[in-house]
């Protein structure tokens, strides 16, 4: 187990976003969310990467960080929950005004404060991997989208991170590009990565999870394998959001 959350809630002043939220994340395992617009899947990964800061909840980690939002916590320990994920934005969040190299170096040298020349080749390595080491000196309007998102994935990867968060990683790609990004995303999953991921691409998520969570109104409606709540979903409103996603008028 990398992470237990027990009673998650986050609310912005009188709106209630998540509420209640038990969830446990496995190591080496890719857990997907799916659900409507406004659910709170992507306040709940923003939580995870602490750019949210939850009102009440726990969470446990397998290092022994043991973190209780009800209780006022140091800057120290806020640090340690950001330094164990890297996260993956759905609009890219590129430095526009940096090359592809220096945007996936930035945060290993500036933030960790690692070797320069360790980190460079690192982030050879890692743009290699994800198909665009001949671009690392271009900047980022020189790209497609699909390879800013490349970029994206890359950068997260560089900081080493214990787990990895996508947040509708697609969603502002073209379609000829999309299959690019998630194929990026499918090696990883290969390797072992600890993911969560916020999709609307149901077939994606069916190949790559290992387990699925529907959210709706800021709870977790349903939960279990791909089959389980792809396949053959209990709830009725878990039925009512793929019938819709699957068969669009």
């Amino acid at each position: 187990m990398f992470l237990s959350i027990k009673g998650l809630a986050k609310s912005f002043d009188k709106l209630e976003v998540l509420r209640d939220i038990n969830l446990e994340i496995e190591k080496g395992k890719v857990l997907t969310i799916i659900g409507p617009s406004g659910s709170g899947k992507t306040t709940l990964l923003r939580c995870l990467n602490a750019l949210e800061h939850p009102n009440k909840g726990i969470f446990t980690f397998d290092d022994g960080l043991i973190m209780d939002f009800e209780n006022k916590m140091s800057k120290n320990t806020w640090l340690k929950l950001r330094r164990k994920s890297g996260m993956v934005f759905q609009s890219y969040n590129l430095f526009p005004h940096k090359t592809v190299l220096e945007n996936v170096t930035e945060g290993p040298i500036i933030v960790q404060k690692r070797d320069k020349n360790e980190v460079r080749g690192t982030a050879e390595q890692l743009l290699e991997k994800v198909g665009l080491k001949d671009k690392q000196d271009l900047y980022p309007y020189q790209l497609s989208g699909g390879q800013q998102q490349r970029v994206g994935i890359a950068r997260a990867l560089a900081l080493k991170p214990d787990l990895m968060l996508f947040d509708e990683p697609t969603s502002a790609l073209d379609p000829e590009l999309v299959g690019e990004v998630l194929s990026v995303i499918k090696e990883l999953a290969n390797e072992g990565w600890t993911m969560v991921i916020v999709t609307h691409e149901i077939q994606f998520a069916r190949q790559v999870s290992d387990e699925v969570i529907f959210m709706d109104g800021g709870y977790i409606i349903e939960q279990g394998s791909p089959e389980e709540v792809l396949t053959s979903p209990r709830e009725e409103r878990t039925q009512q959001f793929l019938q819709r996603i699957l068969n669009p008028a």
